[in-house]
């Protein structure tokens, strides 16, 4: 699984037009539920589900909380899988590399 990392709202529109199948981790620093998520994002990229899946890495204190807000994001960790641009689900909260794998295979599939 390819990582990517959003600097600016325009890195943020870039990867979801040029990614398919795009997951979206917007996290903050200060988050002890982000390390944990990026500790399941790491195991799942080991997984054959994660082929072909980008990651693209979000972070509040790079883009802002306005853009944050912008985006009708309540809370870090949040996980978003986007498919050809469109947000096919959104994951609020801690994952297990299981439901990872689980959400991605619903809207991958």
């Amino acid at each position: 699984m390819q990582t990517l990392h959003a600097a600016s709202p325009d890195d943020y529109a870039a990867a979801l037009t040029a990614h398919p199948r795009l997951l979206v981790d917007y996290h903050k620093d200060d988050c002890a539920g982000c390390r944990m998520l990026d500790m399941s994002l790491r195991k799942f990229a080991d997984n054959p589900a994660a082929a072909g899946v980008v990651l693209l890495k979000v972070k509040l204190e790079t883009v802002g909380e306005d853009f944050f807000r912008g985006l009708g994001l309540r809370q870090t960790p949040t996980l978003s899988l986007f498919a050809d641009g469109s947000e096919a689900a959104r994951l609020p909260g801690f994952q297990t590399p299981a439901q990872i794998e689980a959400a991605v295979g619903r809207n991958f599939g």
